[in-house]
């Protein structure tokens, strides 16, 4: 519908409760690494046995931001400064969610722990839409492209050993980031795989919410109070270019050559879902990524590009995107280990 000003301040307030502060970080270690522009380690801190959590003094986000890394089998920092490498895989966390998404809510480290590929876990922004904000224009800070894939890229081979076969995956808005890292940056990524992800943002649905509505709300409550939606792509007609230009469905095609898995539940509770199911209706964010998900498959069809999909009976949460990693993680792997 692209409602103008569609949520009231006190939904947006209640919303905004949810959103958890992060732990400060231990010193930085003793040859911080750093990337080109001057991204650099300010801390570290272990998490668990295998563990590390960073903290990037980022220029591109003009502050620091938070990763957390799953270290394969082997790693140590002398096996790094020997020069030894391992394959990355990525994951992208969805709306209101950080570095430690993945982690807390499925079970990856026994599922991704022993493949031998370092997964790091980057905070995205809780609304940040993997991308760096067009702001009016006049581009800026945040920029979370940049920050992901030039200054933590160079930083996590430079100083962690992460390889250069790479794989990617998200939930949520973190599959619709992880099709338009994959996409814009053709070569960078082997493989990807969206849960739930919002595969087509000028998706429009004059009946109810659709794509845009969803990027309004986000914005207006992860952006505080200066920050307006539009600063993300600009007004969906006036920026459709902007638009197109970070839109999975319309970067298709450069899509060839990359391993893809696409899934989605129908809005409808299904198996992971509890009973009785506490809604009075089917999940709306759900339901709006089964259909363009479903559109997207098609989309890939038509340009003849392979894709490994799963449509099932589910809802917009954690239990279905931990058991999709799980079934996707062969597919993901297999040209990066």
């Amino acid at each position: 519908m692209w409602r103008h000003g569609l949520f009231s301040m006190g939904f947006i307030a209640g919303m905004a409760a949810l959103v958890a502060s992060i732990a400060p970080d231990g010193p930085a270690p003793p040859a911080a690494p750093g990337s080109d522009d001057g991204a650099t380690v300010v801390g570290e801190r272990r998490a668990g046995p295998r563990l590390l959590d960073l903290a990037v003094r980022s220029p591109a986000l003009a502050g620091v931001a938070r990763v957390r890394l799953l270290l394969p089998g082997g790693w140590s920092r002398a096996a790094v400064a020997a020069g030894r490498t391992w394959p990355a895989l990525w994951l992208l966390h969805g709306r209101g969610g950080d570095h430690t998404s993945w982690t807390a809510s499925t079970a990856l480290e026994r599922v991704a722990g022993g493949h031998g590929a370092l997964v790091v876990m980057p905070d995205g922004g809780r609304f940040g839409n993997y991308s760096d904000w067009w702001n009016r224009g006049e581009g800026g800070p945040p920029m979370w492209e940049t920050f992901h894939l030039t200054e933590l890229c160079q930083i996590l081979e430079r100083g962690y050993g992460a390889g250069t076969a790479r794989a990617i995956a998200g939930a949520g808005m973190g599959g619709t980031g992880a099709l338009a890292y994959a996409a814009r940056h053709r070569g960078l990524f082997r493989a990807a795989a969206s849960f739930s992800g919002a595969l087509n943002t000028l998706h429009r649905d004059e009946r109810g919410l659709d794509v845009p509505d969803l990027v309004e709300l986000g914005v207006a409550i992860g952006g505080g109070r200066a920050a307006d939606w539009t600063d993300l792509w600009g007004d969906p007609r006036e920026q459709r270019v902007v638009w197109r230009q970070h839109n999975p469905h319309d970067l298709a095609d450069r899509l060839a050559g990359v391993r893809l898995y696409i899934s989605s539940g129908d809005g409808t509770p299904g198996p992971c879902d509890p009973w009785p199911w506490p809604g009075s209706g089917p999940d709306v964010l759900e339901t709006v990524a089964h259909r363009v998900g479903l559109e997207f498959a098609g989309r890939l069809r038509r340009l003849g590009i392979p894709a490994a999909t799963h449509f099932y009976q589910g809802t917009h949460r954690w239990p279905y995107w931990g058991r999709e990693l799980r079934a996707a993680l062969p597919l993901l792997l297999a040209d990066v280990t």
